[in-house]
């Protein structure tokens, strides 16, 4: 239904259009008039427009909770009378059955016979309310063009109208921008300040012992749960470093090969193919990492073991015998290659953009093409290049499904990469799975390490700011 009302609202917008225009150039005749026919035009058009989609906005926000209070107003007393959760899923299979679909559920007789009843009842609100809202807004685009015609006018200043109303919507743009902002951070806020009245953030912050199990009995083990996250930020922080041991590099290079030493074929073939991993969906790199990687580096490490049992590095070879599969270097290692299209092909565009004077004069000073790259192009690049390793360092801390199929779910403290670890998020995806009581601390914690991970992130962003700024001093 909102399909055809858009197609009407369509047609009256472009008819708005050409016939303001048209209007415009014949009261134009001998005139000077203030804007062109077009701009006449196109204020008649948002005059037409705008009211409607407010009027459609409104009907599609408000016209739910308006069914659903007009459903219960004339709901009859054995329905009335049902629990909550009965009463909402009666509701919910009479819409079906309104729909033509059978109910989900097998409802006792007085409630199988008022259950057709109430499908057409709610049916009949449903489309009054359809109806109603098109009519609506078609109504308002009539009466928004047949105001925006009597303006038209020689001197009318239907340009500077126009301009404003495009103001006025990038304004809102940028308002819903910022305020879903506000909105994020004052909800990471609130629940994370719920959670500190639970357990100090000195706890939080410096505790060593994570595990957040709340037991429903005092004398269950892990009844009072233990929310130390300094194991999540040490296990996030090993894993991002191992992976941009692995992206930065071998990204960078990348772009300095193809930027500057590639032939137009080769960068024709290899920057397709490098930027193709940045589509590859991160729970393919996940089962790559559990499947190929994981083993590959259990083998060669357990067969290094086995060769150092027996001789002065004896516990070491016990060691590496009993390395298992899931490790924070299989996840670091993975994540790295997953990071490597970021850093490549933005160091790549970057490298691009440093104006070609800069190359021509350090050859003409006699540097060789290594020393043009080494001692011009990467620190006129640097801001650039900074800005593509934060984005991939972003995009490591906030990775997921690498972490808990590479590296485990166990929140162990510990730098040694052939151990088990776990990061941030992956343990608030756990504490949030399924259903959760949001008053206790255990879920609760989610937030507060949510809150931590906005922080650390916005200081690293602080940090890139800085750097980007003081080397484009040097450099503009």
């Amino acid at each position: 239904m909102i399909w055809i009302y858009l197609l009407i609202l369509t047609a009256l917008s472009a008819a708005a259009f050409f016939g303001g225009r048209e209007l415009a150039r014949r009261r134009a005749v001998g005139a000077h008039p203030h804007s062109r026919p077009g701009q006449h035009g196109a204020y008649a058009l948002i005059w037409v427009a705008a009211p409607a989609l407010l009027v459609l906005i409104l009907l599609s926000v408000f016209a739910a909770p308006l069914e659903r209070q007009l459903t219960a107003a004339g709901t009859p007393d054995v329905v009335a009378e049902l629990e909550h959760f009965r009463r909402d899923a009666f509701f919910a299979d009479a819409h079906r059955v309104g729909r033509g679909e059978p109910a989900l559920q097998i409802w006792e007789r007085p409630l199988a016979e008022q259950l057709p009843v109430e499908a057409r009842r709610m049916v009949r609100i449903e489309r009054t309310l359809q109806w109603g809202g098109g009519v609506a807004a078609i109504l308002a685009a009539i009466l928004g063009g047949l105001f925006a015609l009597t303006q038209i006018k020689p001197q009318t200043r239907a340009r500077n109208r126009v301009e404003g109303w495009i103001y006025g919507a990038l304004f809102i743009c940028s308002a819903i921008a910022v305020l879903t902002t506000l909105g994020i951070i004052a909800s990471l806020a609130f629940d994370s300040f719920r959670f500190f009245q639970k357990v100090p953030i000195f706890d939080f912050l410096f505790g060593t012992q994570w595990s957040p199990q709340i037991a429903i009995r005092a004398d269950q083990v892990g009844s009072t749960g233990a929310f130390g996250a300094v194991p999540l930020f040490v296990g996030t922080m090993l894993i991002m470093s191992i992976a941009m041991c692995v992206a930065a590099p071998i990204g960078l290079l990348s772009a300095i090969y193809l930027s500057e030493y590639a032939s137009r074929t080769t960068r024709a073939v290899i920057k397709p193919l490098l930027e193709i991993l940045a589509g590859v969906p991160t729970v393919v790199y996940g089962f790559f990492a559990a499947l190929t990687v994981g083993p590959i580096l259990r083998v060669f490490f357990n067969e290094i073991g086995l060769f150092l049992m027996g001789g002065p590095l004896d516990g070491l070879g016990q060691y590496l015998a009993l390395v298992q599969n899931q490790m924070a270097l299989t996840a670091g290692a993975v994540m790295g290659i997953m990071l490597i299209p970021f850093v490549s092909s933005l160091s790549d565009d970057i490298l691009n953009a440093v104006p070609q004077s800069l190359r021509d004069g350090s050859f003409a000073m006699g540097a060789t093409k290594s020393e043009t790259v080494k001692r011009v192009l990467l620190p006129a690049a640097l801001p650039g290049i900074a800005g593509a390793l934060l984005l991939a360092v972003s995009r490591a801390i906030g990775e997921t499904m690498i972490v808990t199929m590479a590296a485990g779910l166990a929140a162990n403290l510990t730098f040694n990469p052939l151990d088990t670890v776990t990061t941030v998020t992956v343990q608030i995806v756990t504490l949030l799975t399924g259903d959760q009581e949001f008053n206790s601390a255990k879920t609760l914690s989610a937030f507060g390490l949510g809150l931590t991970l906005f922080m650390v992130t916005l200081v690293l962003n602080i940090i890139a700011h800085r750097i980007v700024q003081t080397y484009r001093e040097q450099y503009d």
